[in-house]
């Protein structure tokens, strides 16, 4: 019987370090012709037949989140098919930075006209409203996540009482996600502490499917975020 307890004991901490043994890869790409940053380029990781994937914004920033901490490759893909790797390092509860990358598609010929909406569709996704910290930071509303939230996207709506409907769904049927906590409401987040915010209406990851709703996903400054900021 002990050694039953001590087996079960073992396997649950092993379930957990595993849960937790996460960290994200960040990174900017820029186009090596013009220097100027790429918007709605992929960065593809895959691990084990899953396949965790981000794209760029308009400064060719990127992020993948919770990711099982190792070594990986980041493929860029943009186009036709294209892709390109690089090498990164992901440490626990922290993250893995590939830096600022000059790339050019292989499969993009110099006067090709890419349409960004056809872009999106080939992709098969379309990329998640995000607020940066510097767009929050002048933001009228930023001292209201939910009033922030229904700006981002045309599916959330306000009822009269102050809770969120997301496409149709029942009121206050979503979560709200905070530094990769789940919660039912978010209280006292000063705006200077977030660095990103997302909302999810539908597709949601896995990770934030426990819900019929939507999500609404806030990211507040770590040490790494504020080290880069003095860097810069």
């Amino acid at each position: 019987m002990k050694t039953l307890l001590t087996l079960c004991v073992i396997f649950l901490m092993s379930q957990i370090i595993a849960q937790t043994a996460l960290g994200d890869v960040i990174g900017s790409v820029i186009d090596t012709d013009t220097k100027q940053p790429m918007e709605y380029v992929k960065a593809v990781i895959q691990d084990q037949g899953k396949k965790f994937q981000a794209i760029t914004d308009n400064e060719g920033r990127f992020r993948i989140s919770a990711i099982p901490a190792g070594m990986y490759n980041v493929f860029l893909v943009f186009g036709r098919d294209t892709s390109q790797n690089f090498l990164v390092d992901v440490p626990i509860d922290s993250y893995g930075n590939i830096g600022s990358v000059e790339f050019r598609p292989k499969g993009l010929v110099k006067d090709e006209i890419v349409v960004k909406e056809r872009l999106r569709l080939r992709m098969g996704e379309l990329p998640t409203p995000e607020l940066t910290e510097k767009e929050i930071k002048h933001n009228p509303n930023k001292f209201s996540i939910a009033t922030m939230a229904t700006q981002m996207s045309s599916e959330i709506k306000m009822a009269d009482d102050g809770e969120l409907m997301f496409r149709g769904a029942r009121k206050g049927d979503m979560i709200y996600v905070l530094d990769g906590v789940k919660l039912q409401d978010v209280y006292n987040v000063p705006s200077c502490s977030i660095n990103r915010m997302m909302v999810y209406t539908g597709g949601l990851p896995a990770k934030y499917g426990d819900t019929l709703g939507g999500a609404i996903v806030v990211e507040t400054f770590g040490y790494f975020d504020l080290l880069r900021q003095r860097a810069n």
